[in-house]
């Protein structure tokens, strides 16, 4: 059986859960999701600029750009903003749950 290593992209790691073969007995083991890893940049205070996304995913700028249009589809909110250096950095925004007065 292969084992599946957890990959470490540039500026930072995400796992996702695999689930073992059926008959075996082996310990559950986990990887790295593109999805996951991008959406962790994009969570950060200051966001991931496209290249940031490239480089951690090896997409090009057109694949990174798609991405992006899943999750605002997916109902996240997106927001960009110019860097001092001048490159524009997108950032998930936080969102405030709403909350129900009785």
């Amino acid at each position: 059986m292969k084992n599946i290593e957890t990959t470490e992209l540039s500026t930072t790691t995400a796992t996702a859960y695999v689930a073992p073969l059926s008959g075996t007995k082996t310990a559950t083991k986990y990887r790295t999701t593109k999805s996951a890893a991008v959406t962790k940049l994009l969570s950060r205070a200051k966001g991931a600029t496209l290249a940031e996304i490239g480089g951690a995913t090896g997409w090009q700028p057109h694949s990174c750009r798609a991405f992006l249009t899943g999750l605002r589809k997916k109902g996240k909110e997106l927001t960009k903003e110019q860097r001092s250096d001048g490159s524009g950095a997108y950032r998930i925004s936080p969102t405030v749950p709403e909350v129900i007065a009785p």
